[in-house]
């Protein structure tokens, strides 16, 4: 397995011998509009500041190659946005997490839609939704529906896509069942300026450890959109004061690791 992350949510998993793009933003620097008031959302931090905040660490062309499916966990702009839709082919297969998802990208033109399940199988690799809430409380009037991913196969890992939750009891039942080795975990503290976090921020994501202490955890979805509230310098010095920086990566845009 190999995990490349490109920005925010957006990676490319290779996993059994298939390349996943997951919950691509492709847009350039600046291009979108920031999250809050302007787009009729609560005022939210740096609201003068245009998405995504930073460029993509390599060309377009690179991340859409050679890519066997699309996986959207939900369809908000810093996961599926109008570059994406452009660049890739109509005809690639892309599963969405549930019925108004798959109609939504199919109204874009995309011919091969998939609604997740709890055991969808890709060619050979069982692809399990997980659930997840997109923050706490009366915010998830505005966040709406997400949802998670589960990779297993028999010559690989388990891996365990969060993503947009904040820890809850769901997040700990399904490391419970699946007892995943590798957890990828939206952890940037996103927020409005009320309401709350609307994804994991350093102690959800240390629930997250103590619920699999022997999992790598690679924490991403930050500082790449505006309403971001956990930096990679303020995650990383909280993983270094609790002692589990073996156990937290923290990736830059465009590094990779492999397991």
């Amino acid at each position: 397995m190999n995990i490349h992350h490109i920005r925010n949510a957006t990676a490319i998993v290779e996993y059994a011998g298939k390349r996943l793009l997951i919950d691509p933003m492709l847009a350039e620097k600046g291009t979108m509009p920031p999250f809050g008031t302007g787009v009729g959302l609560p005022p939210a931090p740096r609201e003068d500041q245009n998405n995504p905040l930073v460029s993509l660490p390599t060309a377009i062309d690179n991340i859409v190659s050679n890519i066997d499916a699309v996986i959207v966990t939900h369809l908000h702009p810093d996961h599926w946005d109008d570059a994406a839709k452009e660049a890739l082919p109509k005809e690639i297969k892309i599963f969405a997490q549930n019925d108004e998802d798959a109609t939504a990208i199919q109204n874009d033109g995309f011919k091969n839609v998939e609604v997740l399940q709890v055991n969808t199988i890709f060619e050979d690799i069982q692809l399990i939704k997980t659930k997840g809430e997109h923050g706490r409380g009366e915010i998830l009037e505005h966040a709406g529906e997400v949802c998670g991913v589960i990779f297993k196969h028999s010559n690989e890992r388990t891996l365990y896509l969060t993503g947009d939750t904040v820890w809850y009891e769901a997040v700990q039942e399904t490391i419970n069942a699946h007892k995943p080795e590798i957890i990828v975990a939206n952890a940037g503290n996103n927020q409005f300026m009320v309401g709350g976090s609307l994804i994991m921020g350093k102690e959800d994501l240390y629930e997250v450890y103590k619920a699999a202490p022997d999992a790598k955890i690679i924490a991403v979805h930050m500082e790449a959109v505006n309403h971001w509230g956990l930096s990679r310098a303020d995650l990383k010095t909280f993983i270094n004061e609790k002692g589990i920086t073996s156990s937290v990566l923290v990736p830059n845009d465009g590094e990779s690791y492999s397991f």
